[in-house]
């Protein structure tokens, strides 16, 4: 009796253990997974802040430093409200394929149980919320140095939640494009598109900054715009990388290309302006870098080593020759060259990725019933799409903003600096 009592204790441990493998697939949690993204999520807020706040605060005048900082600043801490309230909901909760419903206003759905593929939804809330916020940070840079604080903030909420909000669902969130087979890893359309377009409607709808470009407006402090860009740099890996929503190969690969394209696009600009002035400008090879970073990111999870090098070498050309031709030729003062950075390179990686996600130009291959040919037209129609509603709506947007507060600065408040006149401080004591 004793003989068949253990018997049956041992049979019962070998089913238990059998049976750990069933119960650890149908726990879906992977702390691995959790660990990066977490990490990601503090490296994509790195590079809006302090990253962007100081790429940006170092390009304009020493008057403007501070409303500079100050404007990346509180639009981490307003897009953080209204993805909290709506915009999380808006983006990523079940809806039609234009934008998504309203079940998770103020997050209700999320809780500490609630998951996200392998991860805590918290972990995917604010790894997402990063991104929404580093988006609207970027086209500062389109009006910097001319518009009002309040309008800047009025601006940013509406263009989150009518031109973010809803091409990331349309991406990202069980939207059109996304069942279309767009790919955009990271955020070619997303971020970079957007941001960029949005800046150079700005530019134009605002007008010129008092002096533009008869007196050339430099930089007041590279040292702090060479800071930012490395923090940049370095950030890009989360936003990348972080972007596979998990810690796998397709992380490994995109941190890579990542930085390949990064190089090559800060190292071709220098080169650009070496054969072109005689000289490379710390400028120009931290500007390449930025080019560099926006074009691989639509691309990075789908497209190998080679991929990466012709993008980011593309990148430095097609972004270099795009900035001398809106501030020299068509006199458009996009402030900080949002547009030929973000939303040429944006353009240029959504588009590469289509030919470089092919498996025999050592990319993962493309989806079930897809060729090159058939992808490319996919990533065109995302392009396009997403430049028409974003310009449109950014136009619109910018009109109300003007007819309740008033987009732009006096002359005289201008003159005088936004630090001052909007903030009542300055960067410097002098």
């Amino acid at each position: 009796m004793n003989q068949i009592r253990g018997l049956s204790n041992r049979l019962v441990s070998i089913a238990a253990l059998l049976l750990v493998p069933m119960m650890a697939q149908a726990d879906t949690l992977d702390t691995g997974d959790t660990a990066w993204i977490m990490t990601s999520t503090a490296l994509v807020l790195f590079m809006t802040l302090p990253g962007l706040a100081l790429f940006y605060g170092g390009l304009v005048r020493s008057k403007n430093v501070l409303s500079v900082l100050m404007q990346c600043f509180v639009i981490a801490c307003v897009v953080t409200i209204i993805w909290v309230v709506y915009g999380y909901s808006l983006a990523f909760s079940e809806g039609s394929q234009w934008i998504g419903g309203l079940s998770n206003l103020f997050l209700a759905e999320v809780t500490r149980e609630s998951l996200s593929g392998t991860l805590p939804e918290t972990v995917f809330v604010m790894f997402q919320l990063t991104f929404a916020i580093i988006t609207p940070a970027l086209v500062v840079g389109g009006f910097a140095e001319r518009m009002k604080f309040s309008s800047m903030l009025l601006f940013s909420v509406l263009w989150a939640t009518l031109v973010y909000f809803p091409i990331c669902h349309w991406v990202w969130g069980g939207g059109w494009l996304g069942e279309m087979g767009l790919l955009d890893f990271a955020g070619g359309t997303v971020v970079h598109i957007t941001a960029g377009v949005g800046a150079i409607v700005a530019a134009m709808v605002m007008g010129n900054r008092n002096g533009f470009p008869e007196t050339a407006m430099m930089p007041h402090n590279m040292t702090m715009t060479v800071t930012g860009a490395g923090m940049l740099w370095v950030g890009w890996f989360g936003f990348n990388g972080g972007s596979a929503v998990a810690a796998n190969g397709d992380a490994g690969m995109a941190i890579l290309v990542t930085h390949i394209s990064a190089a090559c696009g800060a190292f071709t600009w220098a080169v650009m302006e070496w054969i072109r002035h005689g000289k490379a400008s710390a400028l120009g090879t931290v500007t390449g870098m930025v080019a560099g970073l926006g074009t691989i990111t639509p691309a990075s999870g789908f497209v190998g080593p080679m991929g990466a090098l012709v993008i980011g070498i593309s990148a430095g050309v097609i972004c270099f020759i795009a900035t001398g031709f809106i501030k020299r030729k068509l006199k458009i003062d996009d402030s900080l060259d949002v547009f030929p950075v973000h939303g040429v390179g944006g353009t240029l990686g959504t588009f590469l990725a289509g030919i470089f996600a092919a498996s025999t130009l050592g990319g993962a291959g493309y989806a079930e019933g897809m060729n090159m040919g058939s992808q490319v037209s996919v990533q065109l129609v995302g392009v396009l799409a997403t430049l028409v509603w974003t310009a449109v709506i950014t136009f619109v947007i910018l009109k109300v903003v003007d007819a309740i507060l008033g987009l732009r600065v006096t002359d005289e408040q201008e003159t005088e600096g936004l630090d001052i006149t909007q903030h009542d401080e300055r960067g410097y004591i002098l």
